[in-house]
């Protein structure tokens, strides 16, 4: 295990470069984002820890983090002031330009990956999911459905300017951008609902995770019942995120304290847990570089874990390496000729998100 101390902030969103497998980036804010400012980490993973190479401070806490797909230096975050920043890690000062729009909290930020788009998307704590064209730095559509906050918004890895919105009002809901509207409203917990993700492998397959402690896999051709519930962890879901190589693995953090596997396909769901932190669990990406490596943010650490494939419980996942090959396949169909990525020549590498996002 290597980790990266931040004291006084609190990581609250963690993502890997889809360009650089060494390289993180960690949105982080003071007082747990109830007072004081926020800090973009941008971190370098080595051998034997986890270093800093810049941050950037901002006079709000930062709730989340995505970055560009089209430039290795860019990222996007959310504020506590109802501003997304953009940020060029390779300008001394960073910052470029802030967004305005949301009238309260920015929790969610999400940078589109579907071939031919350049979209970022936003759900804030005001009820909206707001579109942004990142290079024109100007808001495309404000999208108003949901009656609560809202906690997560997360492109369709497959459907062009389609994303997912999941809030505290019970609700997960998918959105066309070019009708401006709803397609779909899944009243999917009773509780505020807290994380959503897509599949990977299956455009109709979601995934919410909520304050009742549950995970729920939806397909969107049936929302009547959940494909799957997942029970295990005693306090509310913060983050869900689908595996990007394996189609039936997720992973998910809580205030538990503790990070846990699922293949919601097995009758016996649950892989494996890690409970070795002391605080908050609030981040979580998997290395799209890396198969077996999980990044995780915890109050007040960027830590970074690497699951060990050959446990009997985690065992499942190397038993599916056929699906890791076939989105190899469609990561380097993706890129050829874009300039986006270098092939590479040993190692696995898929874009985050995996697939034509």
């Amino acid at each position: 295990m290597k980790s990266f101390k931040s004291p006084g902030r609190h990581g609250y969103a963690v993502e890997i470069s889809p360009f650089l497998a060494s390289t993180i980036a960690c949105a982080s804010s003071q007082y747990y984002g109830i007072a004081g400012c926020g800090t973009l980490f941008v971190l370098e993973q080595r051998e034997a820890d986890v270093s800093l190479v810049k941050s950037f401070n901002w006079n709000d806490g930062l709730f989340d983090v995505t970055w560009s797909e089209n430039n290795e230096h860019v990222l996007v975050t959310g504020g506590g002031d109802g501003s997304l920043q953009i940020w060029d890690t390779a300008h001394t000062q960073g910052l470029l330009q802030v967004l305005k729009g949301h009238t309260q909290e920015v929790y969610s930020v999400d940078w589109s990956q579907t071939r031919g788009e350049n979209l970022v998307v936003s759900g804030s704590w005001d009820h909206t999911a707001k579109v942004w064209d990142p290079e024109r730095c100007q808001l495309v559509s404000s999208l108003q459905g949901h009656e609560g906050v809202i906690y997560s918004t997360i492109w369709s890895p497959h459907i062009p300017a389609c994303f997912a919105s999941a809030s505290g009002d019970g609700t997960l809901r998918v959105w066309d951008v070019k009708a401006g509207s709803c397609r779909l409203a899944v009243p999917a917990h009773k509780t505020e609902i807290l994380s959503c993700d897509w599949c990977k492998y299956d455009q109709n397959i979601l995934v919410t995770g909520a304050v009742d402690c549950s995970l729920r896999v939806w397909d969107l051709r049936n929302v009547r019942h959940p494909v799957a519930q997942m029970m295990g962890h005693s306090y509310a879901i913060r983050r869900v995120k689908f595996c990007p190589f394996y189609k039936t693995v997720l992973a998910s953090c809580s205030y538990d304290f503790t990070v846990r596997f699922w293949d919601y396909s097995k009758n016996q769901p649950l892989l494996e847990t890690l409970e070795h932190h002391s605080e908050f669990v609030c981040g979580l990406d998997f290395n799209l570089h890396i198969p077996n490596q999980l990044l995780i943010s915890v109050n007040p650490h960027c830590t970074v874990w690497s699951v060990d494939l050959t446990s009997p419980l985690m065992s499942v996942w190397c038993s599916k390496q056929s699906s890791a090959d076939r989105w190899h396949a469609l990561f380097v169909e993706r890129v050829q000729g874009t300039g986006h990525v270098q092939q590479p020549s040993t190692q696995l590498i898929v874009p985050r998100g995996a697939g034509p996002v």
